[in-house]
């Protein structure tokens, strides 16, 4: 019985939080690009990408917390989410501070937390 709690574990794990983490490798790449080899290729592009990829992230986190958590409210759900999109935005912000051509932003930071909330409460 405790070896298939630990299986189930483990494929939770695999299941739900890998592709967590992995988004939150893809930001990061995706943050190291100097700002100089960003192309621009529509208008307000800056905007929809840190919305959608915030959001992306905060569905994966949510969807994982309710996995791991079942009994979880649904309320808390969302402010977890919210609360760790925001601390990964400001990290984000942080690291391209120390990229050239990039910079720590404000508006990108609110971007960040506005995917973050969206993304978590279509979890549902």
């Amino acid at each position: 019985m405790v070896a298939n709690q630990r299986s189930d574990r483990k494929l939770v794990i695999i299941k739900f939080w890998i592709p967590v983490f992995l988004c939150m490798l893809v930001i990061f790449i995706l943050s190291s690009i100097p700002g100089s080899q960003i192309p621009s290729i529509f208008l307000f592009q800056d905007l929809v990408f840190h919305i959608f990829i915030y959001f992306v992230l905060a569905w994966f986190f949510a969807r994982a917390l309710k996995n791991t958590y079942p009994d979880m409210r649904f309320a808390k759900v969302i402010i977890y989410t919210a609360i760790f999109g925001v601390i990964y935005g400001i990290s984000d912000e942080f690291h391209q501070a120390f990229v050239p051509y990039r910079y720590f932003s404000g508006m990108d930071m609110l971007f960040n937390g506005i995917g973050s909330l969206v993304g978590g409460l279509v979890n549902r």
